[in-house]
């Protein structure tokens, strides 16, 4: 049985950044753990350029090997959490145990595709890389399939594409869509640019609530005038095959349908005898589990208070680096056998792309919109990347893709199978992948 000092539950930026401090705070033989489902973290805010082909999939991940130098990591799926027995159950060979003294909850959070009726079946998320993928190459498939078409409202069905939800997510992929249609459509001379079309539907009264009404009212402008269409206080009570029915009983027709509303408790937590604030670990200011020594939670699984203002700590990747830093002080000192300290952290604002090279920020209360706030933007995330090799590659990346056309390849992973398999199989990522359309 493995046995560690701390353990740390998850390899987001989280559970990566804290094991990164650990290493280089805790005393001499104290021994770090880092287990996550995955070899790598994910650079969420970067994941609607890979479906816009503005960047190449490989720029918004990181070996975590790499970055947690010092950190003993596996690559394992945790089945079970033993907090009497201090136990840790997972897969390996068969089922294994790994003991520890101290747990930090890093999960993250899970996507609740049950949130509309028909998500989970007809609508596609974007939460991993793979969901980018995937989504980036159903872009390609419709203008494929559009082409072919001799029918206009067969081929303008298939090229449009409906956006639920109105936050970061929502508006910077829309923005990507509608740049990458923009810029493909040349290259298929059977669609006319009128018939390509973004839908973004968003349930309140403005877009990038997390803004300023000011900067909500710049983008939603903007990306007008780029041509999306933009539908607020527009719930969608239900997903279908060919689009979405609004609550007002209206229906919308589209091929694609994106969902980046609606988050879930990561199941591991979910089954945790743990307090818990919508969903999420309720800790003391210091990021403890109250009534559970030796248990502490941090990024978007938890539930933190900032003692800055008062209020939640919102499940960004800004947050989640502010919680290391602080929880890797706070273990080392609860260790050491010292008080903690609350977490208090001032915000240095929120960024968004809208599309065209234009983007709005709030940065420590000044707020920028239009090429400069996009520059910031990149700028912002160009730093914030990790390791410096990925840095270069995607400073290169994104002057590269100001100067040269978008990549318009549909990446099919298949393998090399079997006659009659490999027959079968084509046929079934076929169905899978495109889904044709009955209009």
């Amino acid at each position: 049985m493995l046995e560690f000092n701390v353990v740390i539950l998850g390899g987001g930026f989280a559970g990566t950044m804290l094991a990164q401090r650990l290493v280089r705070k805790l005393p001499d033989g104290y021994r770090v753990g880092l287990l996550s489902k995955d070899n790598f973290i994910t650079y969420s805010p970067l994941l609607p350029e890979v479906v816009g082909a503005s960047i190449l999939p490989g720029h918004v991940v990181a070996p975590i090997r790499q970055m947690a130098k010092g950190t003993h990591f596996y690559m394992v799926k945790v089945t079970d959490i033993d907090l009497d027995r201090r136990e840790i159950h997972y897969l390996g060979d068969g089922p294994e145990v790994i003991h520890y003294e101290q747990l930090v909850l890093a999960c993250g959070v899970a996507v609740n595709l049950t949130m509309v009726p028909g998500m989970a079946k007809h609508g596609l998320p974007l939460k991993t890389l793979g969901d980018a993928l995937f989504l980036r190459n159903r872009v390609i498939v419709r203008l494929e399939q559009a082409e072919l078409r001799t029918n206009p409202e067969a081929r303008r069905g298939l090229t449009t594409f409906l956006v639920v939800g109105g936050g970061f997510s929502g508006v910077e992929v829309a923005g990507e869509i509608t740049d990458f249609l923009k810029a493909a459509v040349r290259y298929y001379p059977r669609i006319d640019k009128q018939d390509c079309r973004v839908v973004l539907l968003h349930g309140c009264e403005r877009i990038l609530p997390e803004l300023s009404a000011s900067l909500s009212a710049f983008a939603l402008r903007k990306m007008r005038k780029r041509g999306i269409e933009i539908r607020l206080n527009a719930r969608v009570a239900k997903v279908e095959d060919q689009g979405v029915v609004l609550d007002s009983g209206e229906r919308i027709y589209g091929g694609t349908v994106i969902g980046t509303i609606g988050m879930a408790p990561n199941p591991l937590i979910a089954e945790l005898p743990i307090p818990k604030k919508r969903g999420r670990v309720e800790t003391a200011t210091d990021m403890s589990v109250p009534g559970h020594p030796g248990l502490w939670a941090l990024g978007d699984c938890a539930a933190v208070t900032n003692a800055h203002d008062g209020q939640l700590s919102p499940p960004t990747a800004q947050f989640a680096i502010a919680h290391a830093k602080q929880l890797a002080h706070n273990l080392t000192r609860s260790i050491k056998g010292e008080s903690t300290r609350p977490f208090s952290y001032r915000p240095k604002g929120q960024l968004s792309s809208i599309g065209h090279n234009k983007a709005v920020a709030e940065v420590y209360g000044v707020r920028f919109s239009g090429f400069v706030a996009w520059l910031m933007w990149r700028g912002f995330y160009l730093l914030k990347i990790p390791t410096l090799a990925r840095k270069v590659r995607l400073y290169f990346e994104w002057n590269w893709e100001m100067l040269f056309p978008p990549d318009i390849v549909h990446l099919r992973f298949s393998r090399t199978r079997a006659a009659a398999e490999s027959t079968k199989a084509t046929q079934s990522d076929d169905r899978q992948l495109t889904l044709h359309l009955h209009w």
